[in-house]
């Protein structure tokens, strides 16, 4: 059983940066790929950005490529995701994810990861 919880979230303009941090307990968290997705209003939940076991891959959703980064601290148990020149269509809440499997690839579907938070929610007022 893999725990996560999001914080970080809040209200910020547009051209803002916001840091949102992700904490991991449970079983063991160095074999996870992270990732983090995003749920806007009236809208689907979708990926923003993975990183592998060891933060050596990192993947990203076309739209928030150069804007965000994803990184783990597996001393911490953590995992973040630094965004920067926010934009109104950034709007959403921020969800943690954690996927157990092994895989060749980094996972972008919601239904490769089994654990995730309860989310934080990010605001970006124009």
């Amino acid at each position: 059983q893999v725990q996560l919880v999001e914080s970080g979230g809040g209200l910020v303009q547009a051209g803002d940066s916001l840091r949102l941090s992700c904490a991991a307990s449970g079983r063991s968290f160095i074999t996870h790929t992270l990732g983090w997705f995003r749920q806007g209003p009236g809208t689907e939940r979708q990926f923003v950005a993975a990183v592998s076991w060891y933060g050596a891959n990192t993947k990203y959703a076309d739209g928030v490529v150069g804007r965000f980064t994803i990184t783990r601290d597996n001393a911490e148990n953590t995992v973040s995701l630094q965004m920067a020149s926010l934009r109104p269509e950034d709007t959403a809440v921020y969800y943690c994810a954690a996927d157990l499997e092994y895989r060749s690839h980094l996972p972008s579907a919601i239904s490769d990861y089994m654990y995730w938070g309860h989310g934080t929610q990010v605001t970006v007022s124009s």
